[in-house]
């Protein structure tokens, strides 16, 4: 019980960390020409397909972020995601995503990044075991080399739940493209 109060004690102090960040950023943003909202907006994300012996999983994410200057953006994300393992399982994890990303150098990119899925896992009647379905939190610092469009790096879920995440591990290594 004291390990998901201080988790959830760390989430709330990120969270409110990352509104001041984003409030002064958007309060900043202020000019007086007509607005140019739509030039600052870059869309990226994601595709996965693996298969194999009586296995499929599929996920789509795409994202979009708002580059306030080249060193600082705020975006969002959905993501969708079917697995299945024949005479196993199957499941759908459906969530989203806020991020903030910050280079403090051209080749440098750090990010902060909350994602917040609903999983649902259905068992074969024969494993014994129960189906499943619950809201898990994820929040992500990362880091990256930045090479315009595309950013690889890697990534850490401080609110990593072994019993509970999609991921296997905390330490996620990822490749975020933006146009």
């Amino acid at each position: 019980m004291k390990n998901t109060l201080k988790k959830r004690i760390k989430l709330h102090v990120v969270l409110f960390i990352f509104y001041l960040f984003s409030t002064s950023l958007i309060c900043q943003n202020n000019n007086n020409g007509p607005s140019d909202f739509w030039n600052h907006v870059r869309f990226g994300g994601g595709v996965g397909l693996s298969f194999g012996n009586g296995f499929f999983s599929g996920t789509l994410a795409p994202s979009a972020i708002y580059q306030f200057n080249p060193q600082v953006a705020l975006g969002v994300g959905l993501s969708g995601t079917y697995n299945t393992r024949e005479d196993f399982y199957r499941s759908t994890i459906i969530g989203g995503s806020i991020i903030s990303i910050f280079n403090p150098i051209r080749e440098v990119q750090l990010s902060a990044e909350f994602e917040e899925l609903n999983v649902s896992r259905n068992w074969d009647d024969r494993t014994g075991f129960k189906d499943e379905n619950y809201w898990y939190p994820a929040l992500f610092l990362g880091a990256g080399f930045n090479s315009g469009p595309v950013t690889v790096g890697i990534r850490y879920d401080v609110l990593y739940d072994r019993d509970k995440s999609i991921y296997a591990d905390p330490w996620i290594p990822f490749v975020r493209v933006y146009f």
